[in-house]
Parts: C-alpha cells; sequence; structure tokens
C-alpha cells in the first residue's frame, strides 16, 4: 500500500470530521427553530434518561460530512447513485420523525424504500453466506435475506442509541474495525473502503457534540443513517471480499444486535408489542449497577472494542483464536444475561436464588469439616 494512498485516508478522515464537528453547532440552531427537540416525557413511563430539552438533528450533520466528504472523495458509480437516493429517503423518513413522531409503520415504509432502491437499483444482495467452513447460496430468496439484512442493521443502531455517544460511538467502532481490516489486507480504492472512512471521520464529529453531556442527540435521522451505511459497507464489502464471511459485520455489531434480540424477547415475555420502548436495554443494566452515564457508555465501549479485536483477528490473523475469543465473549454475555432483568426479571431472581443456595450449600459443608 502506497503512502499517496495513506495520506488519502487521513485527509478524508480529518476532512469529514472537521466538517461534521463545525457544522455541529449551525444544525443544533436549526433544530432549535424547526422543532426538532427531544422533550423528556413522564406519560411514557420516564424512559427518557436526559432531563433538559436537547435538540436531536445530529444526524443531519453526519449526512451533510457524508456528502461533502463523498464529493471531495467518492468516485461516481451506479452502486453510488443507489446509496444516495437510499439515503435521502432515510434522511428524509428521520427527518419528519424528528420533528413530528411518525408511527412504527411509517418508519418502516420509509425504510424499506431505501433497502429496496439499494437492492433493485444498486444491484446489492447478499447471495450467500458462509461459516465455520460451509458456503449457503440463497438463490432467490438472497432479495428477502438482503432486505432483512438492511432493516436490520438500521434498527439495531437505532434501538441502542439510548445515552449520550452510544449509537455514534458504536457505529465509529465498527467503521474504525472495517478501515482497520481494510488496511491490513492492503485493499484500496473501493467504494466500501471510500465510504467507510467518510463515515468514520463524519461520525467522530459528531461525537465531539454528543458525547455526555450530550449538546445535541442523532435522532432518527441519525441512527437511522448510520445504520443504513452500515448495512450497506457490510453487503459491499463481503463481495468485494474484504470481509471473509457476512458473519464478521454481525459480531463487530454484537452488542447493538444482541440488546434488541433481548429487548424482542423480554417484550414478548411481558406480553407487550415489540415496539413498545422499555428501561431495560444493555445500557439501563449498568445504570442500575449504579454505573454513571459516562462510565456505562465507556464500558460498552470496551466490550464492542473486544469484539472488534476478536473479528480484525478472526479476519487478518488467526481465524482458530479469533473463534476462542468469541466463545469466552459470548460467554461473558451469557453470564450478563443471567445476573440481569435484560430478558427476565425472574430470570435474573432465580440465578441469584441459585446461586445463594449454593454457597450456602458449601458453608454448611465446611462448617461441618
Amino acid at each position: 500500500m502506497s503512502n499517496e494512498y495513506v495520506i488519502r485516508v487521513i485527509l478524508m478522515v480529518i476532512t469529514t470530521f472537521s466538517i461534521s464537528a463545525l457544522i455541529m453547532p449551525y444544525i443544533i440552531k436549526i433544530a432549535h427553530h424547526i422543532g426538532a427537540l427531544d422533550v423528556p416525557r413522564k406519560e411514557q413511563g420516564d424512559r427518557h434518561i436526559h432531563k433538559k430539552v436537547t435538540p436531536k438533528f445530529g444526524g443531519m450533520g453526519i449526512f451533510i460530512s457524508f456528502l461533502i466528504g463523498y464529493m471531495l472523495f467518492g468516485v461516481h458509480s451506479v452502486q453510488m447513485n443507489a446509496i444516495l437516493i437510499g439515503s435521502f429517503f432515510i434522511i428524509l423518513t428521520g427527518m419528519i420523525d424528528d420533528i413530528n413522531s411518525l408511527s412504527p409503520k411509517q418508519q418502516f415504509l420509509g425504510q424499506t424504500i431505501a433497502a429496496l432502491v439499494i437492492i433493485f437499483y444498486g444491484g446489492i444482495t447478499l447471495n450467500h453466506i458462509t461459516a465455520f467452513g460451509f458456503d449457503f447460496q440463497f438463490g432467490i430468496f438472497a432479495y428477502p435475506i438482503t432486505l432483512f439484512f438492511i432493516l436490520g442493521c438500521i434498527n439495531v443502531i437505532r434501538l441502542i442509541d439510548g445515552l449520550d455517544g452510544l449509537s455514534g460511538g458504536i457505529s465509529s467502532i465498527f467503521f474504525l474495525t472495517i478501515g482497520v481490516i481494510s488496511l491490513l489486507q492492503q485493499r484500496v480504492g473501493t467504494l466500501e473502503i471510500t465510504l467507510t472512512f467518510i463515515m468514520l471521520g463524519s461520525t467522530l464529529g459528531f461525537l465531539v457534540h454528543n458525547f455526555h453531556p450530550a449538546k445535541t442527540f442523532a435522532g432518527e435521522t441519525g441512527a437511522t443513517f448510520m445504520g443504513f451505511i452500515i448495512a450497506v459497507i457490510s453487503l459491499l464489502g463481503f463481495k468485494g471480499a474484504l470481509l471473509t464471511s457476512v458473519l464478521v459485520p454481525l459480531l463487530i455489531l454484537a452488542i447493538p444486535i444482541l440488546d434488541t434480540l433481548f429487548a424482542i424477547i423480554r417484550r414478548i415475555i411481558k406480553h407487550k408489542p415489540i415496539s413498545e420502548g422499555d428501561k431495560d436495554h444493555t445500557h439501563h443494566q449498568f445504570l442500575k449497577m449504579n454505573f454513571s452515564q459516562r462510565k456505562t457508555v465507556l464500558i460498552i465501549y470496551a466490550i464492542n472494542i473486544l469484539f472488534s479485536i476478536a473479528a480484525i483477528i478472526y479476519t487478518i490473523k488467526n481465524a482458530k483464536l479469533g473463534i476462542i475469543i468469541y466463545i469466552v465473549l459470548f460467554c461473558l454475555v451469557v453470564w450478563f444475561v443471567l445476573h440481569t432483568s435484560i430478558i427476565s426479571d425472574r430470570l435474573e431472581t432465580t440465578t441469584k436464588n441459585i446461586e445463594k443456595k449454593s454457597l450456602e450449600k458449601l458453608s454448611i459443608k465446611k462448617k461441618k469439616k
């Protein structure tokens, strides 16, 4: 890899970071002017962790930085046209929702249109998946599977967006991880790599204003846009052999994906609508342990970075070692599930009762000896 390309990558990140960071104060003023504000409301079960009115239009700053970055560093193609058109539908849906809340069905419609543009106009589909030495061809099912994949990525980022700096930080870790893998593989000039580094700078610039205490939130505009681009980069990277398996980006996003899965299971158990919000997400569990907002976000960053390191090792260095690290991390996830109310209060209580009884039995045995 030439020094010229490394300099180009650095310029991409610095330029988009600077644009995003500098434009955000103006975006905040616009948010106040048009009423794109997040107002804590008691009638929603006191789910809001923040206590003051906060503008939630930060995603617009990310998108503007992304567009300028593409104009400066991108290359025209049919696939890029599809990404820009799809992004327009994502941003439009998010903007409307940030100003005047849409129903879940209306949000889903906008996201679906964006995904269909990527699939049918851009021709970007998930045709097969490789996992543990096996290759599964999807055939005609590639279209619905790709649609599900894109919608899934959009919504796992949207649902994890519950604390200052959380969705932006997790997205930045994803872009950084994919960027590191691309540089180590000496892949240059591809669309997915360009998108990765443009988005890395844009999200980091947003984090300057979003990390606790946040001056602005990503809003639906930002969270869905970041998830959308993550989905596109994952699909392009897999097609272009950047990623040895489409499972790699899913594992980098293990925390938001698992958090979404647990939320679905939790709401089914409690006989509540899947779209209904609650205060039992991963970040809520750490807050219940008396960690501050800042520490909670940093802990989740650290866990996410461990998954990212495992992905880099699996892809670049040693697949077996990467799998071992994944197994250890998922064992920790199981422990977390059993010791918190992230799925069920009853499961947490049962686990603690079993541990208490086990300790009592051990104590009795020691006394007898």
